[in-house]
This record gives structure tokens, C-alpha cells and sequence, in this order.
């Protein structure tokens, strides 16, 4: 009996491990070997937990039903026979342990934090520019009048800083434009969050200075809403993000193309 019961657990064991690896693999975007030790202690924690709880769920009518079953049951000419239901038991066994885990693995919508770790790849360092991506303002003209932060991006702007390296920058026609940039950005909390600072914030004169900072600091990605200064930095950097209604033609393999931000990331 303590055999068939430690039979009966590994079988278990092993079908839940299969279970388990196709429903992380599709949950999480990193892979199970790259879990550390206390997220494999949680799964494994979990694992005893459901088949623990797959034990107590299991009816006790269903080994009555299946004693019945095995049974003598007489045939026409009155003599007994023994019907056979060997695969029945393992069958429900399946079903049963299949309908248990996934009561616990319904379908959850992701957080914004592992739609943005998901979508960059995991790159660890980003540069973007201001104007038409975070900013409401689409020209330095604009921005000598005000700076105005899109409410719809902060949530995105945040969760970036928190895992990776960002630096924003923009093209100004003077310094009172860049002083409205700056208290736009803290006044929204930006600097709050501890994953951005001011020194972060680059400013230039010109168009080709923002490829240049870009090509210095060698990003993972670059978010831009000026295709030329897309193509120029496509050979120097991972990925590029363009930001426009349309993709252009000739675009590079690495160049990704979205009408904004927020649809970049399904955050809308």
C-alpha cells in the first residue's frame, strides 16, 4: 500500500513538472533557469502545496465506485466475471490533478512593469527623446512657451526606470526652454522615483546631437519620432524605436515602428 501510494505521488510529481514548465514558460518572460533560488523555493513550495491539496480533494467515492466496479458482475448464464478498469482510476487521476492546478493558474493579465521588461528585451539601457514621446509639445518652438508632460506615459516612463538605464533628451532653442523641461519632468514626479535623475536629462542645438549623445552612451534601445535620426543610429544600437503613423520604407531589421508609446506597449 506505501508503495502504490509513493507510486502514486511521483506519477504526480512528474506530471505537474511537465505542467508546471509550459505554464511559467508562458507567464513569466524569462526563463526557469534563470530564476534564482527563493523564486525555485516558491514554485517548489507551491508545487507540495497543490499536490497536497489535490490529495485532500480527492473524493473517497471515487475508490468505492471503483471497488464496485471490479466487482463480480453476472452474465447471462449467471456466471460471474471481473471487469476490468485499470485505465479508469489513472485516467480520472489526470483530470482531477489537471483541474486543480489550473484553478491556480487562470489567466492574469500582466503588469505594466513585465509588459515594459518584455517588450525591451530586457535591455538595460535606453535613450529617448522628449518632444512627441513624453512630452505633450512636438517642436522646440512649443517649448519656449511651455512644457507639458503626457499624463498617458508617466505609468510607462516609471516602470522603465526601474530596471533600466534611461536618459532623455531634446533639441532646445534656449535655456529658459530647458529650465520649462525640467521643472515639467520633477513637477510630474519623474525625479521622484529615484530611477531618473536631472543629470539624465541631455540638451542640444541641434538634430545630430542627439544621434551623437545616443552613439556615445550606447544604448540598448533609442526612442525617436525623427526617422533620419533613427536610420543613422540603427548600425550602433540594438533596437530602435520610431514613433510614427506609419513605418517608413527601407527601414532596418532592428528598427520596430509604433504610432506611440503606449500602443508600443499595449498601455492603452
Amino acid at each position: 500500500m506505501a508503495d502504490s501510494l509513493k507510486e502514486e505521488l511521483l506519477q504526480l510529481i512528474k506530471r505537474l513538472g511537465v505542467y508546471l514548465s509550459v505554464k511559467f514558460s508562458n507567464i513569466f518572460p524569462t526563463s526557469v533557469s534563470n530564476l534564482n533560488s527563493r523564486s525555485m523555493g516558491a514554485i517548489a513550495g507551491f508545487a507540495v502545496a497543490v499536490i497536497f491539496t489535490w490529495r485532500l480533494l480527492r473524493s473517497p467515492t471515487g475508490s468505492q465506485r471503483t471497488q464496485k466496479r471490479q466487482a463480480a458482475a453476472p452474465n447471462s448464464s449467471g456466471v460471474n466475471v471481473q471487469t476490468s478498469v485499470a485505465a479508469v482510476p489513472s485516467t480520472s487521476e489526470d483530470l482531477r490533478a489537471q483541474s486543480v492546478i489550473d484553478e491556480f493558474f487562470q489567466p492574469v493579465k500582466p503588469t505594466l512593469g513585465q509588459i515594459v521588461r518584455q517588450k525591451l528585451s530586457e535591455g538595460r539601457k535606453v535613450t529617448c527623446r522628449l518632444l512627441g514621446v513624453i512630452l505633450e509639445e512636438n517642436t522646440p518652438e512649443e517649448l519656449q512657451k511651455q512644457a507639458t508632460v503626457r499624463s498617458s506615459v508617466l505609468e510607462i516612463l516609471l516602470e522603465i526606470t526601474k530596471f533600466c538605464d534611461l536618459y532623455l533628451m531634446e533639441r532646445v532653442l534656449d535655456d529658459e526652454s530647458e529650465k520649462k523641461v525640467l521643472l515639467a519632468l520633477e513637477d510630474a514626479g519623474i525625479f521622484t522615483s529615484g530611477g531618473l535623475v536631472k543629470d539624465k536629462v541631455l540638451f542640444c542645438s541641434t538634430e545630430n546631437g542627439r544621434t551623437s549623445f545616443a552613439r556615445q552612451l550606447e544604448p540598448d534601445w533609442h526612442i525617436d519620432t525623427n526617422p533620419e535620426v533613427i536610420s543613422q543610429l540603427a548600425r550602433f544600437i540594438k533596437y530602435g524605436l520610431l514613433l510614427s503613423p506609419s513605418r517608413p520604407k527601407n527601414t532596418a531589421l532592428n528598427v520596430i515602428s509604433s504610432p506611440s508609446l503606449e500602443q508600443f506597449f499595449g498601455w492603452i
